[in-house]
């Protein structure tokens, strides 16, 4: 069967074909949980299928949409946090450091446990390598409050790092 460039659902499809590992790697990479990843892969392309505007569809491109995605799951992992720390008035659960092996992994160990802001803002500058503005139009929020952001963010990741290796 041969494609027929002008049809968009064809186009689509051989995009998805390409650029389906890049999209799940970048997420995987980023939040280093399987289930979230594939969660949020299929979210992505689910998003460029429903709303699709005239844009060069590239493997780039959904990255972007993908990293959308991944700022938009913290930010209701975020909100869930604060509803289920309300009602039950409990701690968010802390995962036991020494299970890592590498520290690749005791990096995402350590992201994982903090505030979703904070992750999210520490991911985008220093594993994206995007820069402070280009993180803050990401976030939705001033340069100069993603720069006092990004001061929280480290001092909390240091102090989260400096405590896992008391345990």
């Amino acid at each position: 069967m041969t494609a027929v460039p002008d049809r968009p659902d064809v186009t689509l499809l051989a995009l998805y074909d390409r650029a389906l590992p890049q999209v799940y790697g970048y997420l995987m990479g980023r939040c280093g949980d399987r289930a979230v990843a594939e969660d949020l892969t299929s979210e992505t392309f689910l998003a460029v299928a429903a709303g699709r505007e005239d844009v060069p569809l590239t493997v780039g491109w959904l990255i972007g949409v993908a990293r959308h995605k991944l700022v938009d799951h913290w930010r209701r992992q975020a909100r869930q946090e604060r509803l289920s720390r309300a009602v039950e008035g409990s701690a968010p659960e802390v995962h036991d450091p020494w299970d890592v092996e590498f520290n690749r992994w005791l990096a995402h160990e350590i992201l994982a446990r903090l505030a979703p802001q904070h992750r999210a803002a520490l991911t985008l500058r220093y594993m994206d390598g995007l820069s402070v503005p280009e993180a803050a139009t990401i976030l939705d929020r001033s340069v100069a409050a993603t720069e006092a952001l990004l001061v929280r963010a480290r001092r909390e990741f240091r102090h989260v790092y400096e405590g896992s290796s008391d345990a």
